[in-house]
């Protein structure tokens, strides 16, 4: 490698070394070194890195010189191909790996290959490097309905979610076509993954028919599982019952968003009754008192909704003991007080310390990810706002509705864009026009149309 050579010999012409002294420095035996030198010989990556050390340069200074040499103006050699691969997706040199790999799938012999170090970034959470590898072998898959394009895809829908709906929407659509193709196993994860999605735009009908397709595939898969041999290794992410539960859960929740509470009772009561196993084990345990606490929440919800004021305290007791559920059970709470005009000011004092956490540490999400924590942050500052102006407060009002109209904007959420906007319709004329004329320029900022 002529530019690597050059910059070797540079080096110890400049700083005077001997080669035997620089092969100390290196740690390479100083014929390899020569070898490496005079062009005989191409150094493995252990050898790069070690004389990019002796050099005193940062990790990875020669990659992009030693992706082009090796890989794309040389035949390609797995053995050295693969430990490239993992050295720049731990340094996260994504442009590199993107540049050798597009190159490299020119030949099919090494999709197999390319695959399974996806998997293992993947497994390691090395998500960017990994979803570069899915897409490469996904591209050159030959074989249009094979299990491991099937797989390929969940991978690219799981790794490539953003904040705006609208990505999310199409990523999910065109997943859909894999989802048959998958592993019967590995399909309850991904029903389950993608019904979540859909569960975050707010698409209560797609969630609903995925959510009845999830019970239907786990309730099969429940029926082998009990013919087949304990020992046969699971490949999903949960026991089986988990997806039982989990699709009538699902179900619950769209009949809760549309008001017909004593369907979610129902579905609620269900999946209570799915998780009475018996004989546990101690992640069995865990699941079944997730579920649990999940179900004691929605009953005290479901109460709350249908206008029952004197279920707030226990709720509140609820939420605080169980502090992942404080961001939406705060917006069911906002709800209630909306829509039955409860007084709840000393809810809103008593966890004052959690929402000011909720505004200024993005990052502690309580177990949500990115898309659903975006989407309860926005309703949870929406109801916020429509509650402070239903009380006249319409500077605290205001402060709320401009996060929520911020967090909307930026994720693409146009349907909430426009809800802030009504309601800051519908509140300026009755509050002071003074007051609210200094919140005109940051509104007209951030209601720029998105689509």
């Amino acid at each position: 490698m002529s530019n690597i050579r050059s910059y070797i010999e540079d080096y110890l012409k400049n700083k005077g070394y001997k080669l035997q002294q620089f092969s100390e420095m290196a740690d390479i035996n100083v014929g390899t070194l020569s070898a490496i030198i005079k062009g005989t010989r191409l150094m493995s990556m252990n050898q790069l890195d070690q004389i990019t050390s002796a050099l005193g340069l940062e990790e990875g200074y020669f990659y992009e010189i030693y992706g082009v040499e090796c890989f794309i103006e040389s035949a390609p050699h797995w053995r050295r191909l693969e430990p490239f691969i993992y050295r720049c997706a731990e340094l996260g040199k994504l442009d590199i790996i993107q540049q050798v790999i597009t190159h490299v799938t020119d030949d099919q012999s090494y999709i197999d290959e390319l695959f399974n170090v996806a998997e293992s970034l993947f497994n390691k959470s090395i998500n960017e490097a990994a979803l570069i590898l899915y897409k490469c072998v996904a591209g050159s898959e030959k074989y249009q309905h094979s299990e491991r394009l099937a797989l390929c895809q969940y991978r690219i829908f799981l790794l490539h979610k953003t904040l705006s709906k609208y990505d999310n929407l199409n990523a999910a659509v065109k997943f859909e076509l894999y989802i048959d193709k998958l592993n019967e196993e590995v399909q309850l994860d991904a029903i389950k993954d993608l019904a979540n999605v859909y569960m975050t735009i707010h698409l209560w009908d797609k969630v609903d028919a995925w959510a009845r397709e999830l019970e239907r595939k786990a309730e099969f898969q429940l029926e082998i599982q009990s013919r087949r041999r304990k020992n046969k290794r699971r490949l999903t992410a949960y026991p089986l019952f988990t997806y039982t539960a989990y699709a009538n859960l699902m179900i619950s929740t769209v009949y809760e968003t549309g008001g017909e509470f004593d369907k979610a009772i129902k579905y609620m009561q269900k999946y209570m009754r799915i998780i009475e196993i018996e004989n546990p084990t101690q992640e069995d345990q865990e699941i079944i008192d997730l579920f649990k606490k999940w179900g004691e929440g929605n009953r005290l919800l479901y109460q709350l909704m249908l206008g029952q004021e004197n279920v707030i305290d226990a709720y509140l007791d609820y939420i605080e003991n169980n502090p992942s559920e404080i961001l939406a059970g705060l917006v069911n709470i906002l709800q209630s007080a909306n829509q039955y005009s409860f007084n709840i000011d000393y809810a809103l004092i008593r966890f004052e310390n959690q929402i000011k956490l909720i505004n200024t540490d993005m990052h502690n999400k309580s177990g949500y990810n990115d898309q659903m924590f975006n989407r309860v942050h926005q309703e949870f500052y929406y109801e916020l706002a429509r509650y402070q102006m239903k009380k006249r407060n319409y500077s605290f009002g205001m402060d709320a509705l401009l996060v929520c109209l911020e967090l909307s904007s930026l994720s693409k959420d146009d349907l909430m864009c426009i809800k802030c906007l009504d309601m800051y319709g519908e509140y300026r004329s009755e509050a002071d026009e003074t007051q609210m004329e200094k919140y005109k320029n940051v509104i007209e900022k951030l209601s720029t149309p998105t689509f």
